[in-house]
């Protein structure tokens, strides 16, 4: 717990955010203030404010609050002759309103104290179906965080029209979990963080020694896993509550964690991109470990695609490229995050500098491919050119016409933009493709080949590019020589050994040399010598920068007298 997770590099973004407090948070188990968590609270909130972020609080607790306050004042002026009577159970509306200006003057105490002015906003369900209030809503709050102020809401229960605030989960949004979600959404946040009485969503009940802590969730995976104990002693929804709020969120793009409020700097080590709690995220599902098909399934899949594919006219297959450049110049946001993370785990890896700098997708990086995949579609079509063409006897011609390979099975290097430029060749030249590339740039790969596979029409397939995904897969692929034609490895020559060795498949290797670059006597010296220093310095890390290869980096000029 509390390691740096890649996965949550968003976090550097994070502009503004709405922090959620609930009643298990806020009230002791007697229904009496933890006034140490909220005082932990307020501090962390506090340290935001001074840091630049713009903090929402959302809070609970006056139902809870105000109820304990009542009960203790019916105590006070009631005989023990009215004690022995069957105590009417208090109205929570009451409840609301006498804990509400209880819990409000806690934090503008809390909050003076640390120098930080805040400040009460309560709304009902029926507020938000008014566009006039929601406008007005966002003016305020923006004014109010220019001047560093801290917004605190809650459902204003005391008027609220639900028939109970337990009971009734109607409406816009029901319960605070759910409105913290709405205002996130409204307010435009960067991050929602829900706190809870644990740590964060288990796959079971927390008390449960089974139960393991989920650090990113995944609806795919664990909506039908997870077992959630009972509802929180207090307020309405507990972890289940919290979970659809959340899911909501993040499918609309806003980032969740939902972690612990009874630990001092929970928030803090949030934003500073720990691993703590759980995360919520639109793109999560990309982290897990994609599905495994079988090794012929894949290239079986990837055969009779790019048959459909070869099918094809010139010109629809041009228009495959050019949709799947306009695709990566749209998901050009999402794209980086995953490489970012890639390369943030790269680093903490311990990976070497070229390598890290040959896994980063720089910026500009994608509108460069993407002006490439244009440029590719705009040649002309490799398919049916007529190479050479002799005839042997009269009427009797015969021609050498290119056509496709058939399926290729590719291994490159930790270069994701590698997979861009492959695909798209494949594509325009009606191969079918099986690519693995290094796992240094596994989420890399992973996005770009759903966006590459989700640009590709129907009557084609997705499956016409597959992605192997572990090394294990491998051999495995190298005995289909029955359905894989061509096999292209780009790494070390004993890659490329190992790889020709185990196979019946034809293999086109590589041999060892060194990028140089040749200057004639006869040659300007002065441009000369800005080709040799752009030849090295320009990208030093691809292997065919000068005195580069794929398994040695040197320097090599050579200067013909």
């Amino acid at each position: 717990m509390g390691d740096m997770d890649p996965s949550r590099g968003f976090v550097k973004d994070v502009k503004r955010l709405v922090i959620k407090v609930g009643t298990a948070v806020v009230t002791r188990t007697d229904g009496r203030l933890a006034l140490g968590r909220l005082g932990a609270l307020c501090e962390q909130i506090k340290e935001l404010n001074s840091q630049g972020y713009e903090v929402i609080l959302v809070s609970s607790g006056a139902v809870g609050l105000g109820r304990q306050r009542l009960r203790y004042r019916r105590l006070v002026n009631s005989s023990f002759a009215d004690l022995q009577k069957p105590q009417v159970e208090l109205d929570g509306k009451a409840c609301a309103a006498v804990g509400q200006n209880s819990l409000m003057a806690l934090y503008d105490t809390l909050f003076s104290e640390l120098d930080v002015s805040s400040a009460q906003l309560l709304v009902t369900d029926s507020d938000f179906r008014d566009g006039d209030f929601r406008k007005q809503l966002s003016e305020t709050v923006k004014s109010l965080l220019s001047l560093r102020v801290i917004p605190i809401f809650n459902e204003n229960d005391a008027v609220s029209t639900r028939k109970a605030p337990y009971e009734d989960s109607s409406g816009i949004f029901w319960d605070n979990d759910s409105l913290a979600a709405l205002l996130a959404l409204e307010l435009k946040a960067d991050l929602l963080v829900l706190l809870s009485d644990v740590e964060g969503l288990y796959s079971g009940p927390p008390s449960d020694p089974k139960s393991k802590l989920i650090h990113t969730y995944v609806k795919e995976k664990h909506q039908g896993e997870i077992t959630f104990g009972d509802k929180s002693r207090v307020g309405r929804g507990g972890m289940t509550a919290k979970v659809k709020a959340a899911v909501n969120a993040a499918n609309a793009g806003i980032p969740v964690v939902i972690t612990s409020g009874y630990a001092a700097e929970n928030i803090l080590k949030v934003l500073q991109g720990k691993r703590i709690g759980t995360l919520f995220h639109q793109n999560a599902h990309l982290w897990e470990p994609i599905k495994e098909v079988g090794a012929h399934e894949m290239a079986v899949a990837a055969r009779e695609s790019s048959r459909r594919l070869q099918a094809l006219s010139s010109q629809e297959r041009k228009k495959i490229l050019l949709d799947i450049a306009d695709a990566l110049e749209a998901n050009e946001k999402v794209i980086t995050i995953e490489n970012e993370a890639d390369v943030a785990a790269a680093q903490q890896a311990g990976y070497e500098k070229s390598l890290i700098s040959r896994l980063a997708l720089k910026p500009g990086k994608i509108s460069s491919l993407a002006k490439s995949i244009r440029v590719l579609a705009n040649m002309e079509d490799a398919i049916g050119r007529v190479l050479k063409k002799t005839q042997l006897a009269d009427g009797l011609i015969l021609e050498k016409t290119s056509s496709p390979l058939g399926v290729l099975l590719i291994v490159f290097e930790s270069r994701p933009d590698a997979l861009v430029q492959i695909a798209s060749l494949a594509i325009r030249s009606g191969n079918g493709l099986l690519l693995k590339g290094g796992k240094e740039a596994k989420r890399s790969n992973a996005i770009l080949h759903k966006v590459i596979t989700e640009a590709i029409p129907d009557t084609v397939g997705g499956k016409v590019i597959g992605l192997v995904t572990t090394r294990e897969e491998i051999p495995n692929l190298l005995k289909l020589d029955d359905v894989i034609d061509l096999v292209i490895p780009r790494g070390s020559n004993k890659l490329v050994s190992q790889i020709k060795s185990s196979t019946k498949i034809p293999v086109l290797g590589h041999a060892d040399g060194i990028c140089h670059v040749y200057v004639d006597k006869s040659a300007d010296m002065d441009m000369a010598k800005k080709i040799v220093l752009d030849a090295k310095i320009d990208y030093p890390a691809a292997c065919n920068a000068m005195g580069n290869s794929s398994c040695t980096q040197g320097f090599s000029a050579d200067w013909c007298t």
